[in-house]
């Protein structure tokens, strides 16, 4: 009876706890509030939970590998087809290392192989003064280049009669670089527009970081001179110059005891200027071979530091890479033609105005010289007959062996239209006396719009020989035929702003 009372009241409280939780419930709804039930889980539920609970961190995991490996695949095709477009470019540009720099460079073979000549003036210095002043040309087309040296000594003033050691040219250069550079125009009848001046500790510390440079050194050298930091004691001999014995060699003039060169192969700054033209052939060709290419960012810091120049690095880029598949062997040299003499006691070095139009056509507008006309000692070359060494190919001098008279007969048959596109008269005036200078006939000078670039039209058959010389003289300008011929003028210059 006990029990069953107990039973009863244990039935009534659930049926209570039930009535309030419906009653909670309902309230819920009404309230807009849905409570679910919690049902305690049997152990077998527990036990499925729990293994979800373990295995959901994985399967996201799956899924995060999933992903990397599709991002991973995807830039590998990107990679790999990036790098077969790269490929097929080098080729292109004609495979090698050469190839690769073009392609890094963002050129192409035919834009590097078709670059117009480039003359620069180059300026070897030393504590403010200059011993070394050469002109330098190279044609990426033909793949040829010219070296012009000139006396340091040489004359620019307007009178002889009244000449100082000012009036010499390496005297210019206190006045900077574009000063000497307007004075060797004058003396050349060139347009040279680029200067690199490249002090004597640049030649040391590229000579260096090639690992020195093997020379044939023409005689025993013993000089020294303090108040210019020189001591140059270096034997005669094919052997390998490290910085400061190719600095010596470069700037030896004389011995100690007053000898120098022998007359055979040009005497002090003659000798001088010889050897350094056939040391810096040298240079050319060892610093060029595939050994060398690892130091590029080494001589990169050197020219940076003390080399000046105005040449853009632009320009320079692809002038660089051209430069990659020169042969020194298609090298030309020569000196600037004429004698010495003394003026108001004073040493000058006398430059030959017809000797030089005949040495600028053969050296750099590629004219053959004539036969020849003056002996060596009549045009003041003597001490150039003999250039057979070790460090210089034959032939690979050009002698001033001919006037000039025979030059300007022929360049006197082409006769040239200006049409003066540069908004400068001053431009034009220079043009024009640049080439009447040189024996050209200008007919005509008209002036035109303003356009950027320079146009060298040919309009005879057989006139593209002399509008490649014609363009190569002024320096700038895309060669083109016209597309009727012209029997009024031989060649039309557009001249534009970039002259």
């Amino acid at each position: 009876m006990k029990k069953s009372s107990k039973k009863i009241e244990r039935d009534r409280e659930k049926e209570k706890e039930r009535f309030l939780r419906e009653l909670r419930e309902e309230n819920a709804r009404k309230e807009g509030r849905i409570v679910e039930r919690k049902e305690e889980p049997s152990p077998k539920t527990k036990t499925k939970v729990k293994q979800s609970n373990v295995k959901e961190p994985k399967q996201k995991k799956k899924k995060k590998h999933k992903k990397l490996k599709r991002f991973f695949l995807v830039l590998l095709l990107i990679i790999v087809l990036l790098a077969t477009y790269f490929f097929i470019q080098v080729q292109r540009n004609g495979g090698g290392f050469s190839g690769f720099v073009t392609t890094v460079i963002g050129s192409s073979k035919d834009e590097i192989s078709n670059l117009d000549d480039i003359y620069a003036l180059c300026i070897g210095s030393s504590l403010g003064m200059t011993d070394t002043i050469m002109v330098a040309k190279y044609s990426p087309r033909t793949q040829t280049a010219a070296l012009l040296s000139i006396p340091r000594d040489t004359f620019v003033g307007s009178s002889q009669a009244t000449a100082t050691p000012y009036d010499k040219i390496n005297a210019k250069y206190q006045e900077g670089p574009q000063r000497t550079l307007d004075y060797v125009n004058q003396l050349t009848g060139l347009n040279i527009k680029y200067f690199i001046t490249v002090d004597t500790k640049a030649l040391r510390d590229v000579v260096d970081a090639l690992g020195g440079i093997y020379f044939d050194v023409p005689i025993d050298m013993d000089y020294d001179d303090s108040s210019q930091d020189l001591a140059i004691h270096v034997k005669a001999g094919y052997q390998l110059l490290n910085g400061t014995q190719a600095e010596g060699v470069c700037r030896f003039r004389h011995n100690n005891n007053g000898t120098s060169y022998p007359i055979s192969y040009g005497d002090n700054d003659i000798g001088r200027m010889k050897t350094q033209r056939a040391f810096i052939k040298a240079m050319i060709e060892q610093g060029a071979k595939a050994k060398n290419l690892t130091k590029a960012d080494e001589l990169l810091k050197i020219a940076q530091e003390e080399i000046d120049t105005n040449i853009e690095w632009e320009v320079a880029k692809k002038y660089g890479v051209a430069l990659m598949k020169f042969d020194t062997n298609n090298l030309k040299t020569a000196q600037l033609p004429g004698s010495t003499a003394y003026l108001n006691e004073y040493s000058f070095y006398l430059a030959s105005s017809s000797q030089t139009v005949a040495i600028i056509n053969e050296l750099f507008l590629n004219i053959p010289a004539p036969v020849q006309t003056e002996t060596p000692e009549e045009n003041g070359t003597e001490n150039e007959n003999t250039e057979n060494t070790t460090n210089e190919t034959k032939s690979s001098e050009v002698k001033a062996t001919t006037t000039s008279r025979e030059v300007i007969n022929e360049n006197s048959n082409v006769d040239i239209e200006i049409i003066n596109c540069t908004g400068s008269s001053y431009k034009l005036s220079t043009a024009t006396d640049q080439l009447k200078n040189l024996g050209y006939k200008v007919v005509t000078s008209k002036t035109g719009n303003v356009v950027p670039k320079t146009m060298v039209i040919n309009r005879r058959e057989d006139g593209q020989d002399q509008a490649n010389r014609v363009a190569s003289l002024i320096g700038v300008g895309t060669i083109v035929d016209a597309e009727k011929l012209s029997t009024e003028c031989s060649i039309t210059i557009i001249l534009g702003r970039d002259y």
